[in-house]
C-alpha cells in the first residue's frame, strides 16, 4: 500500500505537500484536505512509514493560511473517532477491552485519549439504550458524558491532557490506528443502542462499579511493582495492593455473589478479565486453575491482553475476585523473594519469576481442586438422598456447550513449562500460604443445584 490517499490533489512545494484548490468552495476544499490528511497518516501509521506520518500529523496541526483549519480538523478527526469506536462495538468489543489494548500498545496517555473517545461516541445513547454491565465499565474507567457538552471534543484534549496540538493529533491518530485492526471478538452483552429500555432510572449497580473500579487499581499496583528495579518500591506497591483488596472485602463480595445469582438469570455468561504482561501465559494459567474450580471455562485471546471467561454469572465474579486476589498474593510474594541472578553475576530475575507463577497457578489449582472435593462430599453428606453430581455435571455442559457456540473454531496453547528449579520451588511454596476461601465461596457451587 502506498501512501496516495495522503498526497491525491496535491503536489510538493518548498518542501512541504500543499494541497490544490478544488471546486466546492474554501471550506469544503478544506474539509476534503483534512480528511485526505487523516487517512494519509492512518495508511502511514498502519504500513510503518513513520516519516509519511509525521508530515501527515503535522499539517494537520498547523495549516498557515488555511482560515479555520484547527475546527475543520478536529471536526474531521470527531467523525473519525465516533466511526471508529461504534465499529469497535460492532465486533464485540467494550469499552474496558479497547482502553485495555490501546493502553498495552501504547501507554497510559493514549489509554485516557481513548477514553475521552469513548466517552464522546456514548453521548449519542440514551442511558436506557445501554446495559448494565456496559454502564459499570464506564463508569470505572471514568467516561463520563454530558450530552450535548463538548468535554471530550478534539479541540479540548490538549488543555485536559497536559498534551500540545501537535502531540494531541498525533495521539489520537495512534489510538484510531489500534481500533482500525481490532480482530472480531464474540459478542457477550447487547452494544449500546440494544439493551432493553427497562430499569435506566437505577442506574448503575454500586456494587458493579465498586468491582470495576477496584480491580482495575488493584492491577495498575500489581502492573507498577512488577516494572520497577527497586525492590523496596516493589514490596510497598504489592502491599498496597493487598491492603485495597483487605479493604474490598474479597470475603464479602464473593458471599453476595451468590446472593444476586438468582436475580440475574442462571444461563452462561462471558466476561473479559484483564491479564496483563509481563508473564501473561503463566498468569492465564492461574486465571484457568480458578476458573475450573468455579466451573468455569477459559479463552484466551493471546496478545490481547485479556481472557475470556464463560460460566454461571455468580461464578463468574468468584473467579475474577478469587483470581485478583490470588495474583496480588503471588506478587507479593514474587517481590518479596528479590531480584536473581546466575553464574557470573547474569541476571535471571524473568525466568525465576516465570517459573515462580508456573508452579503457583499449578499448585493452587492442585489446592482448590482438593478443596472442591471435600465440598462436595460435605454437601453430599448434608444432604441424604439426593445426588449432587447430575446437577453439578449438567452445569458443566452448559458452559462447555456456551463455549462451543461462541468459539467454534477454538485451539488449544501449549502448556508454559517452568526452567528455574528456585522459581519453582519458591512459588510452589507461595502457593501453600496462599488464603482460600471456605468451598462454597472460592467454587460457587453452592448455587449448583437451583
Amino acid at each position: 500500500m502506498d501512501d496516495s490517499a495522503g498526497r491525491r490533489g496535491s503536489e510538493r512545494t518548498g518542501g512541504r505537500w500543499r494541497h490544490r484548490r478544488a471546486s466546492g468552495g474554501p471550506g469544503r476544499t478544506a474539509q476534503a484536505a483534512a480528511d485526505r490528511l487523516l487517512s494519509g497518516a492512518l495508511s502511514a501509521r498502519l504500513r510503518g512509514d513513520p516519516a509519511a506520518f509525521a508530515r501527515c500529523a503535522a499539517e494537520l496541526s498547523d495549516r498557515p493560511g488555511e482560515p479555520d483549519w484547527s475546527r475543520v480538523v478536529d471536526h474531521a478527526l470527531a467523525h473519525r473517532e465516533t466511526l471508529a469506536v461504534t465499529a469497535a462495538w460492532r465486533l464485540g468489543w467494550q469499552p474496558a477491552d479497547v482502553v485495555r489494548i490501546v493502553r498495552r500498545r501504547h501507554g497510559a496517555r493514549h489509554a485516557r485519549m481513548a477514553t475521552d473517545m469513548i466517552a464522546a461516541e456514548m453521548r449519542r445513547y440514551s442511558a436506557a439504550a445501554v446495559d448494565e454491565r456496559w454502564r459499570a465499565q464506564l463508569a470505572a474507567l471514568g467516561a463520563r458524558t454530558w450530552p450535548g457538552r463538548g468535554d471530550a471534543e478534539p479541540a479540548e484534549r490538549p488543555a485536559r491532557g497536559g498534551l500540545d496540538r501537535p502531540a494531541a493529533i498525533a495521539t489520537a491518530l495512534d489510538v484510531l490506528a489500534v481500533l482500525a485492526t481490532l480482530p472480531e471478538l464474540p459478542r457477550l452483552c447487547p452494544p449500546p443502542g440494544e439493551a432493553g429500555t427497562g430499569g435506566a432510572e437505577a442506574g448503575v449497580p454500586a456494587r458493579a462499579v465498586d468491582d470495576e473500579r477496584t480491580l482495575a487499581r488493584v492491577r495498575a499496583l500489581l502492573a507498577k511493582a512488577e516494572s520497577t528495579e527497586f525492590p523496596e518500591e516493589a514490596e510497598a506497591l504489592s502491599a498496597r495492593a493487598q491492603q485495597l483488596m483487605a479493604r474490598h472485602r474479597i470475603d464479602d463480595a464473593l458471599l453476595a455473589a451468590g446472593a444476586r445469582a438468582g436475580a440475574r438469570g442462571d444461563e452462561p455468561a462471558g466476561r473479559r478479565v484483564g491479564v496483563d504482561d509481563p508473564y501473561e501465559s503463566p498468569k492465564t494459567m492461574l486465571l484457568d486453575a480458578v476458573a475450573r474450580a468455579n466451573r468455569c471455562r477459559v479463552v484466551w485471546h493471546r496478545g490481547l491482553g485479556f481472557c475470556t471467561v464463560l460460566g454461571f454469572p455468580a461464578d463468574l465474579d468468584a473467579v475474577e475476585l478469587l483470581f485478583t486476589s490470588l495474583l496480588v498474593q503471588a506478587t507479593a510474594a514474587m517481590v518479596a523473594a528479590g531480584p536473581r541472578r546466575g553464574d557470573g553475576g547474569r541476571p535471571r530475575t524473568r525466568s525465576f519469576r516465570r517459573s515462580f507463577l508456573v508452579a503457583y497457578a499449578q499448585r493452587i489449582g492442585e489446592r482448590l481442586g482438593e478443596v472442591t472435593e471435600a465440598a462436595e462430599r460435605e454437601a453430599a453428606a448434608e444432604s441424604p438422598g439426593t445426588d449432587l453430581l447430575p446437577a453439578l455435571a449438567a452445569r458443566e455442559e452448559a458452559v462447555d456447550q456456551a463455549v462451543g457456540r461462541m468459539f467454534p473454531r477454538l485451539g488449544r496453547s501449549a502448556v508454559t513449562t517452568a526452567g528455574d528449579r528456585d522459581g519453582w520451588l519458591h512459588g510452589r511454596a507461595a502457593a501453600d500460604l496462599a488464603q482460600l476461601h471456605e468451598r462454597d465461596e472460592v467454587t460457587g457451587t453452592g448455587d449448583a443445584g437451583r
